[in-house]
């Protein structure tokens, strides 16, 4: 019987490529994004490419209302969710703290930090049945803080903070919980981060190559298919040229 896995923010990026990975796999998928015609595209490809079966959902994460009421309600054959990836995420702005945008502010808290605690919460008593597994996706910006990353590096701290809780408070029920923390990527991140200002996005990766959404795929692929008594707990993983959320070198 396939198993089933469940990402959030599934249209572009690092879920994307999740989705892919999975499918490829033979797990049916669970995609849920805001932007109901990429997503619907993402999943017509992958269920004609590898015959998996998919069901999406159009929310924001940020919507608590629009999250319990869509994952509180799966259709019974959509319950048994062995994996949750709570991938969706974003940065806005690069300012210094005295001159940050406060709906920046709001927006990243909500989706970073809300969005993924509603999402746990509303799909739990599905992951108890099935004993299953979370993956938070992080960033090395929970590691560590860098200059003008204030509040976007305070909700991938709570990101970890959460995710060690959930390991801790979820151990009765035998759930797994992984945290990915992936550094400099090239993605849409950048692009949402300098709001469509594409030359200081491309700007980002210049000199050397960034992790591929691809990547980061493949550790939770990895992570996912360990032996059943294997929890991967934390992974840190950057390009080469990074040592950290600080630390880049440009040949």
């Amino acid at each position: 019987m396939s198993k089933i896995i469940l990402i959030t923010g599934a249209s572009s990026g690092f879920g994307k490529a999740i989705a892919e990975k999975f499918a490829k796999g033979g797990w049916n998928l669970i995609l849920t994004a805001r932007r109901k015609e990429k997503l619907e595209q993402v999943a017509s490809e992958l269920s004609i490419q590898y015959g998996i079966k998919t069901h999406c959902l159009f929310f924001d994460v940020q919507d608590k209302e629009a999250v319990f009421t869509q994952l509180s309600h799966l259709p019974s054959e959509w319950q048994a969710i062995d994996l949750l990836v709570n991938n969706a995420g974003l940065a806005l702005g690069r300012d210094p703290f005295d001159q940050a945008n406060l709906d920046d502010w709001e927006t990243m808290i909500n989706t970073n930090v809300k969005g993924l605690l509603y999402t746990s919460r509303a799909i739990l008593p599905y992951l108890i049945k099935q004993k299953g597994h979370i993956i938070n996706i992080g960033s090395t910006a929970g590691k560590e803080v860098y200059k003008d990353g204030n509040v976007y590096c305070a909700t991938k701290h709570a990101v970890d903070a959460i995710t060690k809780a959930q390991r801790i408070d979820l151990l009765p029920h035998q759930i797994k919980v992984t945290s990915i923390h992936p550094g400099a990527s090239e993605t849409e991140f950048s692009i949402v981060r300098f709001k469509g200002d594409t030359a200081k996005a491309n700007a980002v990766y210049d000199g050397y190559k960034a992790l591929q959404a691809e990547d980061i795929a493949d550790v939770a692929w990895y992570a996912a298919n360990v032996p059943a008594h294997v929890c991967i707990n934390d992974v840190v993983l950057t390009c080469v040229a990074q040592a950290n959320s600080m630390y880049l070198h440009r040949p």
